[in-house]
């Protein structure tokens, strides 16, 4: 007998319908699976049958013949076993399986010798995606149903073993669709910002609300200890809640990246810090399957590369495309996979390399050549795609002890909430932000007093401004005057933009 049963993969986070087709003709008792599977998919004939023969299920002896349709796409993973042994006892007849149930749901998941069901990669965009294929229904493993309930309009149903699965098959028992508590998401609170706990640097912490409130990428220039690093860290609490369809976006990278099945769904703007040593596939992502890296991971949170200098200068580079086009496109043999990658690039890098170039403490040992060089491992298109660029210089202890917290810390942080309600108002989005502004928007809302187009004009050629960088400098005044609320860019903004080009000047 003949039977399908439908299943689905994903391919980045694309999602594709498998039909597994399984035939069941008489001979020996033989098991091939073909359709392009992997290893993992060639070894779940041997935990298939024992699955089925600890659940107490004894199979005739039959040639098993199962076949992942469309045959051209390549499969990988253990989130076909579950369809299989299925479509094996569908056609023994050992279960009776409706047309229109079939029809309409989607079975997913890893089988356990012991015929318990295990998670797999990549529910939720499958059931994202399923919903307009005209699936209806759902069986995952009980692990991944609360990522797969966040596509409101499927049915979950989340079983435990096989034997409970067969008994819901055949109406024996009652198995509960998994719902979401929306509610639970909707009352996801920003944690608290102590902007105290950073002594000093006021000029810092102010250019954090600038990127904050604008979502500019910044870069952090200082000694060694002076405080870059919790900086940065703070800036992803300076960011707003993830709204509902962020939290779906964020949550469908980590669950085809595998990352999801034990935190849960992502309800916190991600902040990723990897090491100096990150290959450029574990930056951006690949693979022979492709899978997301660093930047698709940080999607709508923070990007933090501390030690800038010690990437690789090839790993760098590969940051232009994603911090423009806020996407990533891997290309391969047979087809080309799109991770989004809309992250606030946050990077960290020492003045010189002994670290203490202008350091009030220690003097600095390197010659100018040497600095030179150290620099030059920042190429300029990069550093032209940084809106940012701030020097955090070290304390001594009479700073330290007079830092106290100040109601400045709080009028930094209303600034922010001022200039996101204007670009919501402008944009008419509250995605959207300054830095994402297109050159066209640009001329359309950076518009500039007398004095400030006079500072421009006199600056252009001392800043060596490209267009792009012209572009980016407006942008942040656009959001520098936006904390105050100003509808006209005037000089004060500009310069205060200026200032934060300190790279440019040098």
């Amino acid at each position: 007998m003949l039977t399908k049963i439908t299943s689905a993969t994903t391919v980045g986070i694309q999602t594709y319908h498998i039909d597994v087709e399984v035939d069941l003709s008489f001979g020996m008792l033989q098991f091939n699976i073909v359709g392009l599977p992997d290893a993992a998919i060639r070894e779940s004939k041997q935990r298939i049958m024992t699955a089925l023969k600890q659940c107490g299920i004894r199979l005739p002896e039959r040639k098993i013949t199962v076949n992942l349709a469309p045959a051209d796409i390549k499969k990988e993973g253990t989130v076909f076993d579950l369809p299989i042994a299925l479509g094996i006892l569908h056609a023994a007849e050992i279960i009776i399986l409706e047309k229109e149930f079939l029809h309409e749901t989607l079975f997913l998941g890893e089988l356990s010798l012991d015929g318990s069901i295990k998670p797999v990669k990549g529910v939720l965009p499958i059931a994202h995606d399923s919903v307009a294929m005209g699936k209806r229904r759902m069986v995952v493993a009980p692990e991944n149903a609360q990522e797969a309930s966040l596509s409101l309009a499927m049915e979950i149903i989340a079983a435990g073993n096989l034997v409970e699965l067969i008994a819901y098959i055949r109406g024996e028992k009652r198995i509960i669709p998994t719902v979401i508590d929306l509610s639970r998401l909707s009352a996801i609170q920003k944690q608290t910002v102590d902007l105290s706990d950073i002594k000093g640097q006021f000029v810092a912490k102010r250019a954090l609300c600038i990127a904050a409130a604008g979502r500019h990428n910044i870069m952090l220039v200082g000694s060694p200890g002076s405080g870059k690093t919790m900086l940065a860290q703070r800036l992803v609490h300076l960011l707003p809640p993830l709204t509902f369809r962020e939290i779906v976006e964020t949550s469908k990278i980590y669950s085809v990246s595998g990352k999801l099945l034990h935190e849960g769904l992502i309800q916190q703007r991600p902040f990723r810090a990897p090491h100096h040593t990150i290959s450029t596939a574990g930056l951006v992502g690949g693979g022979s399957f492709p899978q997301p890296g660093e930047v698709s991971l940080a999607h709508h949170g923070v990007l933090f590369l501390d030690e800038l200098t010690e990437f690789k200068m090839s790993t760098i580079e590969v940051l232009r495309q994603p911090l423009e086009g806020r996407v990533v496109h891997i290309a391969r043999a047979q087809h080309t996979v799109s991770f989004p990658a809309s992250f606030l690039l946050v990077a960290a890098m020492n003045p010189c390399p002994c670290g203490f170039l202008d350091d009030r403490r220690r003097p600095c040992v390197c010659s100018q050549q040497q600095v030179q060089r150290y620099r030059t491992r920042i190429s300029g298109p990069i550093l032209d795609r940084i809106d940012l660029h701030v020097a955090v210089h070290s304390m001594n202890y009479e700073m330290v002890e007079s830092s106290k917290k100040s109601d400045t810390d709080y009028t930094l942080i209303a600034e922010i909430e001022t200039a996101r309600t204007a670009q919501e108002q402008r944009f008419g989005n509250e995605e959207r932000m300054n830095a994402h502004m297109t050159p066209h928007e640009v001329e359309q809302w950076c518009i500039l007093s007398d004095g400030a187009q006079r500072i421009v004009r006199q600056s252009f050629d001392k800043l060596g401004l490209t267009m792009r960088g012209y572009h980016k400098l407006l942008k942040v005044a656009r959001t520098i005057a936006d904390l105050k609320g100003c509808e006209i860019i005037d000089a004060v903004h500009i310069q205060e933009a200026m200032m934060y080009r300190s790279v440019d000047r040098s």
